[in-house]
């Protein structure tokens, strides 16, 4: 498995249909920002929570990646929707690590408005080199 994979629909840039997220880190956090078009709604006018859930799984992975080098697959992944996240804005996702206990790591992820207001979180447990 590569973690440069163009083909991947959270970051690939030659999925027609993917995210294409970019990330950077930032403060300690990895960090991507995105408007999600109409094309991934729900409910009229609301991203479609797997979509979200996609979103901050694949930054939790590419913390990792960006701070170590390190290849970690999603062991168990939690979900919280706080409020409906709307299209057509601007979201900031951000991921960062908790803590560590032999080949796992907790992570933490969010997605937040351009107001700071967080529209849903995500905590996980990634399993190290089993990507």
């Amino acid at each position: 498995m590569s973690n440069n994979d163009s083909y991947c629909f959270a970051c690939g840039k030659e999925n027609p249909i993917g995210l294409k997220l970019d990330f950077s880190m930032q403060d300690g956090k990895c960090v991507a920002r995105k408007v999600v078009p109409r094309e991934y709604q729900g409910y009229e006018g609301i991203v479609h929570g797997g979509i979200l859930t996609t979103m901050l799984d694949e930054i939790m992975v590419k913390y990792l990646i960006l701070s170590g080098g390190e290849q970690a697959v999603t062991a168990k992944l939690e979900i919280r929707y706080r409020q409906p996240t709307p299209v057509g804005e601007m979201l900031t996702i951000s991921g960062w690590e908790e803590s560590r206990k032999k080949n796992f790591v907790r992570m933490r992820a969010a997605i937040a408005l351009p107001d700071g207001m967080v529209t849903a979180e995500g905590t996980a447990q990634m399993a190290l080199g089993h990507a």
